[in-house]
């Protein structure tokens, strides 16, 4: 398909979920160039034919509007501090869809809309595994025009978008939803615990339990791993994912909450980073049950 120049896009941030929008946008009618501060990642990218820059400067150059995928507060504040120091930029619309607080996207939103240039929160729901299949689903929030103006973009790596309204809207359903998945895979390591346990067969175990009214998302997903013991290569690292948790809790507190079952995952999650589990995916969570059942036969 040709591409287009007056549909550049920037990635910033390639890390598993952003190398899988650049690898789904590149099969598009759009053209789009991605940049990371691991070479490592840029020359993987560059060798399967994908255009990436080490220069950040040429990704704010060229790119009418910029995919933000990035690891924590801090690097959305120096993705901004460059736009902004960019007298020649060409960005009308930012979309960052970074799991991050609220409060530092709010800031942001003001140090955009200062220079005339618009962002929407636009986190995420899917694993890695699904933005490499298109399967994820984006929620956003902010202006309805610059929605309107991203949503051809988003549906070249989502499979369905929900506009929330007001900006921040998205990062709220976000967590709320995360706070559901720390659950759901903690139960689903339970469930796949006490089918070993009792001795069934567990791929028929998965098998059956996926049909009825029992499953869940992340179950299909994940009680694979934990059936097979392999947590590589993960679609959301444990220690990433500890951040997401962090913001969980703070939004809980915030609203004063009381949790029980997320304040039991929590338990369980940290036990995992006593454990090594950092770079292993998050359904190592069953390894923490191994473990505890282990220590009590001791």
């Amino acid at each position: 398909m040709e591409k287009t120049d007056t549909k550049k896009i920037g990635l910033i941030g390639l890390g598993i979920i952003g190398s899988s929008i650049l690898r789904n946008i590149h099969d598009s009618e759009f053209s789009p160039i991605g940049f990371d501060i691991d070479q490592k990642i840029i020359d993987t990218l560059n060798h399967e034919g994908l255009n990436t820059s080490s220069s950040l400067k040429e990704i704010i150059d060229q790119s009418s509007i910029i995919i933000t995928s990035l690891p924590n507060n801090k690097a959305l504040d120096e993705t901004i501090d460059l736009i902004i120091q960019q007298d020649n930029r060409k960005v009308e619309l930012l979309i960052e869809t970074s799991t991050l607080s609220l409060e530092c996207k709010i800031k942001n939103q003001e140090r955009l809309n200062a220079i005339n240039v618009d962002i929407l929160d636009c986190p995420i729901s899917g694993t890695g595994r699904q933005a490499e299949n298109k399967d994820i689903v984006m929620y956003a929030s902010g202006l309805k025009e610059s929605y309107e103006m991203a949503l051809p973009v988003l549906e070249t790596f989502s499979r369905e978008s929900f506009f929330l309204g007001d900006f921040g809207n998205a990062t709220k359903v976000k967590l709320i939803a995360n706070l559901l998945v720390s659950i759901h895979n903690v139960a689903s390591a339970e469930a796949i615990r006490l089918g070993e346990k009792s001795g069934l067969d567990l791929n028929e175990l998965y098998k059956v339990i996926s049909s009825g009214a029992a499953t869940s998302k992340i179950f299909e997903l994940r009680a694979p791993m934990m059936i097979a013991k392999d947590y590589s290569p993960a679609s959301m690292k444990m220690n990433v994912w500890k951040k997401d948790m962090e913001l969980i809790r703070d939004m809980l507190d915030n609203h004063e909450i009381d949790s029980p079952l997320f304040k039991m995952t929590e338990q369980l999650y940290k036990k995992a980073e006593e454990l090594d589990l950092n770079e292993l995916d998050t359904a190592s969570v069953m390894e923490v049950l191994r473990a505890s059942d282990q220590e009590k036969s001791q």
